[in-house]
């Protein structure tokens, strides 16, 4: 219907909701300059104060929440009782500025420092916009950012969702949410997976729409229809409602093609809190457990039995499973106190992943011996991969620091740089194992950071350049006799997994949200048929092309609502 208005930005939850737009409230007033009515040392205390009490209020609203969004609400109040910001607050009330104009101008120096630290840091500025917006609303005595009160069953609209607010989201009021920033990565799209909850993220313009216009919101094409018909708004949920049929018709079966190609469906982790989650959406294994999540946002490095303890917990909650745990993912993007090695022009391209390990052999070798003896008597099958490996030397290196660290697992590498997928076959003679990270596969095949918005379009797995590296991977694999998996966003899209499925990809993870439709995608199709679709992808000349020509070749996604 060429007359409707649509707003295009990225589905990153599928599903459909129709209702009335209710704006979510993300702003609080500038405070103004000046001194404070308390002294230098009253004005801190205040602050301080205010501080703690968002601290602990995240950390009420994380325990209430549970799973993903705890971990990540328990991030979000450790950024609240950051040292430097106290400090940064502090200089500012010494100076004579009031404690609500202080706190805002160090919640800025903070954020700038931020957006140059690389993806990870510049991806959790919402989260910091979001506890310096909750803390001057304390101090000015106005009402804190977040949703309103709901009267009846509304779609969200914000500039960004905060993940305090997402983690408690009432289902039963919330139809769904669009939000003109953000992408796939952030926190806000992964609790909207987690809570099933039909999202739409980076859509220009639908932070303009008015309160009570009613609005179309459809997660798993991306699209917000303004005013849509009923018919539309019908045959779309006729749509969602095959979605959920066939989800449920599979259940929780392992993952095959229709023809009895095996493919194991695994999840992405970070930690033990999300251990029932997988299960419960039937996991068959862990394919990304994110161990670096135990050593961010602290200032020094975790022992050895408290790694130990974590470790156990996962493998534990996967008895008779495979886990493959991903080693220490930082650096230069994912800055830690305790390992500083200087700022970087790139820090995209510097001391990051493996080779951050490589300068701090005692990090890695207390992380494999605490997966060693995590794994001690259990029947879990360990898998260790490391991260951001470019080549032979890289791969040999942490084959022998897993050697020394009497590490019983099957040591593989990720593919995230294309240097590494081009010689797979080389670097298969040294890994036992690989696991394609498809979002920074992307990024660095394209040179296209996924947090500018300016190059989404290269931001896309669906570039048949990603898939060409992802069959010469497989290829690479497939040389030397060992699995290919893909642990990346890409394994979340259904379409696309029957595609990676076709290229010979050997095992995809995800987060458990996103489990069902990928396994129902899978289910409806033959091996042939994902190895055509995989055959028309790659021939196409851009993402666009490349991601409808492989659906045709998919007929049954759409019966199904995919």
């Amino acid at each position: 219907m060429p007359d409707l208005v649509t707003l295009t930005g990225v589905g990153v939850s599928p599903g459909v909701g129709a209702g009335p737009v209710v704006r979510v409230v993300d702003s609080v007033p500038e405070p103004r300059t000046g001194p404070g009515a308390g002294s230098p040392e009253e004005e801190f205390a205040a602050a301080s104060a205010a501080l703690e009490d968002v601290a602990a209020d995240l950390e009420d609203r994380g325990r209430r929440a549970g799973g993903e969004a705890q971990h990540v609400l328990e991030a979000q109040a450790m950024m609240a009782r950051d040292p430097d910001l106290a400090m940064q607050i502090q200089q500012r009330t010494q100076a004579g500025t009031n404690a609500a104009r202080a706190a805002y101008e160090a919640f800025g120096i903070t954020r700038e420092m931020l957006l140059t630290l690389g993806e990870y840091f510049a991806a959790r500025v919402t989260d910091l916009d979001d506890i310096r917006n909750r803390t001057v609303a304390r101090l000015l005595d106005v009402p804190a950012p977040g949703i309103p009160e709901l009267t009846e069953p509304s779609i969200l609209v914000a500039m960004d969702l905060a993940p305090a607010d997402t983690a408690l989201i009432d289902k039963s009021m919330v139809l769904a949410f669009a939000t003109q920033e953000g992408g796939p990565t952030s926190h806000t799209s992964i609790l909207a997976r987690n809570l099933g909850i039909p999202a739409v993220v980076g859509c220009p313009g639908v932070r303009e729409l008015a309160p009570g216009t009613r609005v179309l919101v459809d997660g798993s094409n991306g699209k917000v229809v303004v005013d849509p018909p009923d018919d539309l708004v019908a045959r779309l949920a006729g749509v969602d409602e095959k979605r959920r049929a066939a989800l449920a018709a599979v259940g929780n079966a392992p993952g095959t093609t229709s023809d009895g190609h095996a493919v194991p469906l695994l999840a992405n982790i970070g930690g033990p809190e999300d251990v029932a989650k997988a299960v419960e959406n039937g996991a068959e294994g862990v394919g990304l457990f994110r161990s670096e999540l135990l050593f961010l946002d602290r200032t020094d490095a975790p022992s050895e039995d408290e790694q130990h303890g974590l470790y156990r917990q996962v493998l534990e909650g996967f008895s008779g499973k495979k886990v493959v745990v991903r080693t220490l993912d930082a650096g230069a993007d994912k800055p830690l106190p305790f390992l500083p090695f200087g700022e970087e022009p790139n820090p995209a391209m510097g001391v990051r992943g493996l080779r951050i390990c490589m300068q701090a052999p005692d990090i890695m070798h207390t992380q494999l011996t605490a997966l060693a003896r995590a794994a001690e008597g259990l029947d879990t099958e360990l898998w260790v991969m490391a991260p951001m490996v470019a080549d032979v030397y890289e791969a040999r290196w942490f084959r022998e620091a897993c050697r020394k660290a009497g590490l019983k697992a099957k040591i593989g590498t990720m593919v995230e740089i294309p240097a590494a997928a081009l010689r797979a076959e080389h670097l298969g003679a040294v890994a036992e194992f690989f696991s394609i990270g498809s979002n920074d596969l992307t990024q660095y095949t394209f040179a296209a950071d996924r947090q500018i918005g300016a190059v989404a379009r290269l931001q896309d797995a669906w570039q048949p350049a990603i898939l060409d590296l992802v069959a010469a991977t497989t290829e690479g694999g497939a040389a030397n006799g060992i699995p290919t998996g893909v642990c990346g966003e890409a394994a979340a899209d259904p379409a696309l997994a029957c595609v990676l499925v076709g290229l010979g990809v050997n095992t995809l993870s995800m987060s458990a949200g996103a489990l069902p439709g990928v396994r129902a995608a899978l289910a409806a199709h033959t091996l042939d048929d994902c190895k055509q679709a995989a055959h028309a992808a790659r021939s196409a000349v851009d993402a666009e092309v490349a991601k409808a020509a492989a659906r045709a070749c998919l007929p049954a996604l759409e019966e199904l609502g995919l």
